[in-house]
């Protein structure tokens, strides 16, 4: 870090503070050089996570918009609004751990589903006739026997 005072190059850091509403780090540092003291804000940067819809828009990530399904899901469901944000929470540490910058809706609706599925079957079923769009009895039917399959294998 340079010295405001005299231009120098190298400083050392005697106090950091960080900010977790705005994401700042305060550090106090001192000048190897003059020895004056001065302060420096650091922010974190983030690169926004990018929908790629099914009609190729793209936009910005909303965890907003999956906690509304996850809600709708789970109504009259005994599934607590700390877990449907937990489920939110996960979901999008996961997105953002893949380093991929552009993830395709339909991958995302996939995670929530897989998410939902293990916390709540009805809700699963719910998210998936939605999010699937079934056409028809049978197709619902046939999400059903999968759940009832992937169920007793693991009995």
């Amino acid at each position: 870090m340079k010295c405001p005072y005299c231009s120098y190059q190298d400083s050392k850091v005697l106090e950091s503070r960080t900010n977790e509403e705005t994401n700042r780090i305060r550090r106090r540092r001192e000048c190897l050089s003059c020895k004056k003291r001065f302060t420096t804000y650091e922010i974190i940067e983030t690169v926004p996570l990018m929908v790629l819809k099914k009609d190729n828009t793209v936009e910005a990530f909303d965890r907003n918009k999956i906690l509304n399904g996850i809600i709708r899901a789970c109504q009259k469901r005994p599934v607590s609004i700390e877990k449907m944000e937990q489920i939110v929470t996960e979901i999008e540490q996961q997105l953002l751990n893949s380093l991929e910058r552009e993830v395709p809706s339909t991958a995302i609706g996939e995670l929530v589903m897989e998410k939902l599925k293990e916390t709540d079957e009805v809700a699963y079923v719910r998210f998936a006739s939605v999010y699937r769009q079934f056409s028809d009895v049978d197709s619902f039917m046939a999400e059903l026997n999968e759940l009832f399959k992937s169920k007793n294998k693991k009995k």
